[in-house]
């Protein structure tokens, strides 16, 4: 499907997001080579499912920094979704996981 095609959602900003994302549960799992895990995720972003879903809780952060390498260099052309484990789930656990999956997703991935 075009980048054009692809149904979106609009965020109170004007942003749009695509309503079909790519999610990463089994990544990071050795079920496949790193790299081709790596360039399915960008070949997705490609084609336009730029949400990506991801967790902490999905191979202990391995998928989180699978999400991260993948992105290198193109983490402004995405917008990324994660999770809290209910253990966490504070005002000081949430903060706390929430800076866990921007450290796994690098810098070059923190948007505002």
């Amino acid at each position: 499907m075009p980048v054009s095609a692809m149904c979106t959602l609009q965020r109170p900003s004007g942003e749009p997001i695509p309503v079909l994302g790519q999610g990463t549960w089994h990544l990071a799992e050795g079920l496949h080579p790193r790299a081709v895990e790596i360039a399915a995720l960008r070949l997705g972003i490609d084609l336009g499912m730029t949400l990506i879903d991801t967790a902490k809780m999905y191979t202990d952060s391995a998928a989180e920094e699978l999400v991260g390498e993948a992105l290198a260099g193109r983490g402004d052309e995405v917008f990324l979704v994660s999770k809290v484990l209910p253990q966490n789930a504070t005002r000081r656990g949430t903060i706390a996981a929430c800076e866990s999956s921007l450290r796994a997703w690098r810098p070059s991935c923190h948007s505002t």
